[in-house]
C-alpha cells in the first residue's frame, strides 16, 4: 500500500470530486428513480459514483469496488467501498444531512484500512484510521458518558426495522436519556467528535457501514453487529456503535434479550 500521507491526500481527493457533483445537484430541480428496492436514486448518485470508480481505477488498478449503484468489480487483495450519497431522501428533499461514504478494506484480514464521512452540504468531513480520526483535519474523540441513562442514543428511522427489531431498539432507546431520529451517516460522525453517545441501526449494507468502522474506532469508539461481533462485508445489516465499551455492553444486553 502507499503511505498513510498520500492514502489520506488520496481520500481527500475523492470526497473533494463527490463534493463538486453532490452540490451541482443539491436543491435542484433534479429527478429521481425508484430502484427494485423502492430506495430513491438520483443522476448525482450515479456520477458521484462513477467518477470516484473512474479515480480509484486510474490510481489503484488492482483493487477491488463495491459501490452502491454499480455492483462489484473484482480486485486482488484490496477492495474499496463506496455509498456516493448517503442518505439519498435527504438530498432529494432538500436536507444537508446527505453524506458521501469511502472505506478501503484488506480482504486478506477483514480489516477496513481507512475510512471516511464526506458532508457536501455541510463541509464537514471525518477521516479514519487505526491512528485516529480527524474532524476537518483536527482530532475527534467519542464522548466519556458510560451511563446508559446518561447517554444520547441516534438511529436514522423506525422505517428500517422489523417489528421485533423495533421492540428491540424501542426498549434499549427508552432507557438512555433521550433518542433522535434521522441524520444517516452523520450520527455517526456525530458520536466520534463526541455529541451523541450510541448509534444502532438495521437494514443498512456494506458500502453503508465499512467507512464507519475506522472513523469510529479511531475516534476511541467501538461499532460492532448487534451480536458483538465485528462488521464485515458478509455482516446482517444490524450496526450498533458506541462511545466505549461499557455502553456498548449495556446495550447489547438489552438488544439481545
Amino acid at each position: 500500500m502507499v503511505p498513510e500521507s498520500e492514502l489520506c491526500s488520496f481520500f481527500h481527493g475523492l470526497a473533494d470530486a463527490a463534493d463538486r457533483i453532490a452540490l451541482a445537484h443539491f436543491r435542484s430541480d433534479i429527478d429521481f428513480e425508484r430502484k427494485q428496492d423502492l430506495s430513491p436514486v438520483t443522476i448525482a448518485d450515479r456520477a458521484i459514483e462513477q467518477e470516484l470508480r473512474r479515480l480509484i481505477s486510474a490510481r489503484f488498478p488492482e483493487h477491488g469496488i463495491l459501490g452502491e449503484e454499480t455492483g462489484s468489480t473484482p480486485g486482488d487483495r484490496y477492495t474499496w467501498y463506496i455509498d456516493p450519497i448517503d442518505g439519498t431522501k435527504s438530498f432529494i428533499s432538500g436536507m444537508p444531512l446527505f453524506g458521501t461514504l469511502i472505506a478501503l478494506a484488506d480482504e486478506r484480514n477483514g480489516a477496513v484500512i481507512a475510512g471516511m464521512i464526506d458532508m457536501p452540504a455541510l463541509a464537514e468531513r471525518w477521516y479514519g484510521t487505526r491512528d485516529g480520526t480527524t474532524f476537518n483535519d483536527l482530532p475527534a474523540r467519542v464522548s466519556r458518558a458510560v451511563n446508559l441513562e446518561d447517554a444520547q442514543i441516534y438511529t436514522s428511522s423506525p422505517d428500517f426495522f422489523s417489528p421485533e427489531d423495533w421492540a428491540r431498539y424501542d426498549a434499549l432507546s427508552r432507557k438512555a436519556m433521550f433518542r433522535r431520529f434521522g441524520g444517516d451517516c452523520y450520527q455517526y460522525g456525530l458520536l466520534a467528535s463526541g455529541h451523541c453517545d450510541l448509534v444502532v441501526e438495521c437494514s443498512l449494507k456494506s458500502f453503508d457501514f465499512m467507512a464507519l468502522v475506522p472513523v469510529i474506532e479511531g475516534a476511541g469508539g467501538m461499532i460492532c453487529d448487534w451480536e458483538g461481533q465485528p462488521l464485515t462485508r458478509h455482516s446482517d445489516g444490524r450496526v450498533i456503535a458506541a462511545a466505549n465499551e461499557t455502553l456498548l455492553l449495556q446495550a447489547l444486553a438489552i438488544l439481545k434479550q
